[in-house]
Order: structure tokens, then sequence, then C-alpha cells
């Protein structure tokens, strides 16, 4: 087995035609590695995105190949999964306004060249999901940028821009049905795409996860409030409340009781998603 990259929060090891990604319980936030770990958050966001891939089967097909053929060391970490030529677009749904993609729209008017009615504020439902890619730019070589679908068609074709599009709007609404059925908002998501070798288009990395979404509490979300959030936005405002930290490495680390209430949040996300209990 041959460790082809160790990134922030996960490593991918080639085990011969295959892939191992394996989710460790680092986290980070602002493109920072904490230097504190959070309980069993690799292993949650492993048996979410499993679920999930279930859930949304039918919708688009997924590099899962198997959740139980790992080593035993990092059982219900690590997934087995096909190898992807990855599309080089972060893809990305809103269906409501918070964090950069309310940045934008009060400095424009627009998310990713979206035209969005005037008088919105922190936390606004959207008229209707968009699509808001950006660019994806490997670790340590800046921050990704949002990018116009007329970019993404530049950068790949029309066709496939047109089905990016597709695939992720169509997941965040799924998502966001199943999840408004728990209690929870889903405001946005990041997906990520690749083809396979059959020359197939089919979702990669995790899905719909604290880390990869923006989950909010529904009966406490209200336009210009911030809801509370059940995702890893809390260490994110954790971290701001900070003096002095310029949001480079190393980070801070984090309090026990900020340990403990992060845990909470992504083992809540899980339970009233799913309806398991976590062990």
């Amino acid at each position: 087995m041959e460790l082809l990259h160790s990134g922030k929060v996960r490593e991918v090891y080639a085990d011969g035609q295959d892939i191992l990604l394996v989710a460790s319980d680092r986290v980070s936030i602002y493109d920072v590695v904490l230097p504190t770990a959070i309980p069993d958050k690799g292993k949650i966001l492993t048996q979410l995105s499993l679920w999930w891939f279930e859930q949304l089967a039918d919708v688009v097909p997924n590099h899962v190949i198997s959740s139980t053929d790992v080593p035993a060391e990092w059982a219900g970490r690590a997934v087995r999964c096909e190898r992807l030529d990855m599309v080089m677009v972060e893809c990305i749904a809103r269906g409501y306004l918070a964090g950069s993609g309310l940045k934008e729209y009060e400095r424009d008017g627009a998310v990713s060249g979206v035209e969005l009615p005037a008088g919105l504020i922190e936390a606004s439902q959207l008229p209707e999901p968009i699509f808001t890619p950006t660019t994806k730019v490997a670790p340590g070589e800046g921050h990704d940028e949002f990018m116009t679908y007329g970019d993404v068609e530049e950068a790949l074709d029309k066709e496939r821009a047109a089905e990016l599009k597709r695939i992720t709007l169509e997941v965040y609404r799924r998502g966001q049905e199943v999840a408004e059925a728990k209690g929870i908002i889903i405001a946005d998501t990041k997906i990520e795409l690749g083809m396979g070798a059959d020359g197939v288009l089919k979702l990669g990395d995790e899905l719909l996860t604290p880390d990869s979404s923006r989950f909010w509490a529904a009966d406490e979300w209200k336009p210009g409030g911030t809801p509370r959030y059940l995702d890893k936005q809390f260490l994110r405002d954790w971290s701001s409340s900070l003096t002095g930290w310029d949001r480079t490495a190393p980070g801070p680390e984090i309090p026990d009781e900020v340990v403990e209430a992060t845990r909470n949040r992504y083992v809540e996300v899980y339970e009233r998603l799913t309806g398991d209990r976590w062990a």
C-alpha cells in the first residue's frame, strides 16, 4: 500500500487499482490544521458520507467500493474507493446566504455571477438554489476563488459544465429535502466529482457532512440572525473571538470544552439525519 497524499484531514493510499480514503480526527479552519483533534470526527464523517451515498445513489453514482474491506486499524474511518479523474472545479450549491457567499453578495449583489434580489440579509433563503462553483486550489497554493458558470464552460466544455450544475443542484435539493424532515437546514454544500474508468461522472470524497456543508438547526433559523451551527463553523466563530490569531499556522489549541461542544454537534447531525445512535 502506497501513501499518495496526506491532506488536511485525510490520507489517500493506493492499494492496487483501488484507493483507500482514511479520515483522521484532525480539523482545519481557514486552511489551517489545528493542533487539537476532535475525537471520532473522522469516523462520523465517513459513516455519514456512506449513509448519504446510499440515499442519493439514484441521483448520481459514487466512488465507493467497500466500507468493510479495509485494514482493521482503520475500521469505521476508511473507505475503499474507485480511482476517479477528478474534475478541477469545486461544485457548490447554495440555498441560503451565508459565509463567503454573503460577503460577495454584499459587495456585488451576486454570487459567482448569479444575480440575486436586492435586500437579502444573513441567512436569507434564496428564491431557488444556485450553483456557485469555485476554483480548486492545491494545498498551500492559496484559497479557492469564485468562478462564474461561463468560467466553468470555458475551463471544461458546455456539456460537462451543464452536467456539473445539474448534479450539484440535484444533490443539494435531495439532501435538503431529507434534512428538513429531520429538523436541519442545509444552507450550502460542496461536492467533488470525477470521471470513472467507465466514463461515468461520479461523486467522490465526502458527501453532505459537517465539514463540506453548512448545517443549521431549523427551529432556530431566522433571516438576519446567526442560526445555531451544527458544523465546523462553530470552530471558526470560536477562533474569530481570539485576539491575535492571524489565521496562519500554527493554529491555536482548542480548549476541552470547545472540543466537546464541537464533537457534540457532529454527533447531533449524524444522529438526527440517520436516526441511529452514535456509539
